[in-house]
């Protein structure tokens, strides 16, 4: 059983977490209310599921095709200014949707910036992820990591709602400036982190060097391996269809871009009750509370399979939001655990790589293959094999204790 702590608010009163804190918070408040300011966006010129399934997998598709290069800056330079420029990036970008959308060009410029907007994600991610060892002591990591957790949650509940208000009231452009805004103001709580790793910045190998380095670090843990590649396998056939098809089918079935909302929000609240979880208990057997819980993600494609009411989509999302969030709470502290904090940032660009890899297909196909199969079916089918691959994750030595297995 896991074992019962007191909820750790001390990681406060190290120097620079609140700074971290209160930063992610933002940024992922304006991140989080992009999509649905983008989404409305394309629809209402006209969109089709494939075009906003090709737009919006742009943005992965980039972040994927980029993010090892994001790990070794993030290894070679001061995490802290990675993070800044690439938000910085990210809200100039936002900015420029505006102008191309007042100048009514063409969808390409649109999907232009957004794979732009994927390389942003890209450079930061693994600074972000690599940035805590070097601000709290080992020993608080999982109540860091959590309670980043938490902000990233309550950030995914406040940003789709916002989101939704912004748009229903001043409209996609000011939704999109609010959202730089955000990036800006953000971000440039950054400057005060004072970042306890000197040798970051020291001589530095040659970047295909760093590059291999990361990727053989984490062949060296096959479990770390199978688990981001059947992830990805997952995010592909689950994912990829459901993050198009929430707009598409809440927007057909209920006539408004509410429920679509809501339902992101509730996703992201129902995480914010096992983040807290995640820092209240230690998990002896943390692989397999995060993969059990991982399997009733398979809510949300049902979700929309059977959308007969608002009420039961919004409370499928809060489920599956219930069941995401232990893996991604115990998944980064094993990562920081287990791999020396000089390659983290490498690491966590390969994590996010190879989870990330097959996204953008899914994405793209999520037209052609449900008008092939139909949405129901397929939506279906996605959710019986999404549940037997976590079946098949928790055979793989190493993973039920999201540990390495002892020699012996």
């Amino acid at each position: 059983m896991p074992k019962k702590k007191a909820f750790d608010s001390s990681v406060f009163q190290h120097q620079g977490f609140w700074q971290l804190w209160v930063s992610g918070l933002l940024v992922v408040i304006g991140a989080q209310a992009f999509p649905v300011a983008l989404a409305v966006t394309v629809l209402d010129a006209g969109g089709s599921v494939s075009s906003l399934g090709l737009i919006m997998g742009a943005r992965v598709f980039s972040s994927v095709l980029l993010v090892l290069a994001g790990g070794v800056w993030a290894d070679r330079f001061p995490r802290k200014y990675v993070m800044i420029f690439a938000d910085t990036f990210r809200a100039i970008l936002t900015i420029a949707i505006v102008f191309q959308s007042i100048a009514h060009a063409s969808a390409w410029v649109l999907a232009v910036i957004i794979f732009a907007m994927g390389a942003g994600e890209a450079l930061g991610f693994p600074a972000s992820g690599a940035i805590l060892p070097s601000i709290l002591p080992t020993e608080k990591l999982p109540a860091g990591n959590a309670m980043r957790s938490v902000t990233a949650k309550t950030g995914s509940i406040v940003g789709p709602s916002l989101g939704g208000l912004l748009v229903a009231t001043i409209g996609t452009h000011g939704t999109f400036i609010v959202v730089a805004i955000l990036f800006l103001v953000g971000t440039s709580l950054l400057l005060g982190i004072n970042e306890d790793s000197p040798e970051l910045v020291e001589a530095r190998p040659p970047f295909v060097h760093q590059l291999k380095e990361g990727l053989r670090a984490v062949i060296a843990l096959p479990w770390v391996a199978w688990v981001i590649a059947i992830a990805s396998i997952q995010l592909m056939v689950v994912i990829g269809v459901e993050i198009v098809l929430l707009p598409v089918i809440t927007r057909r079935e209920f006539h408004t871009n509410t429920v679509f909302a809501l339902s992101a929000a509730a996703m992201s609240f129902g995480g914010v009750f096992t983040a807290i979880l995640g820092a209240r208990y230690r998990a002896k057997k943390a692989g397999l509370i995060s993969i059990l819980s991982w399997m009733f993600f398979a809510a949300a494609p049902l979700a929309l399979a059977f959308p007969f009411a608002p009420w039961f989509v919004i409370l499928c999302y809060f489920i599956a939001g219930l069941a995401n969030e232990p893996f991604g709470v115990y998944w980064s502290t094993a990562l920081q655990r287990e791999i020396p904090q000089e390659m983290q940032g490498r690491v966590f660009s390969v994590d996010y790589m190879g989870s990330l890899a097959l996204l953008p297909i899914g994405m793209a196909l999520a037209g052609p293959v449900t008008a092939w199969m139909g949405e129901r079916p397929y939506l279906i089918g996605a959710s019986v094999f999404h549940v037997i691959l976590c079946g098949v994750m928790l055979t793989i030595p190493g993973v039920i204790y999201f540990r390495t297995p002892r020699k012996d």
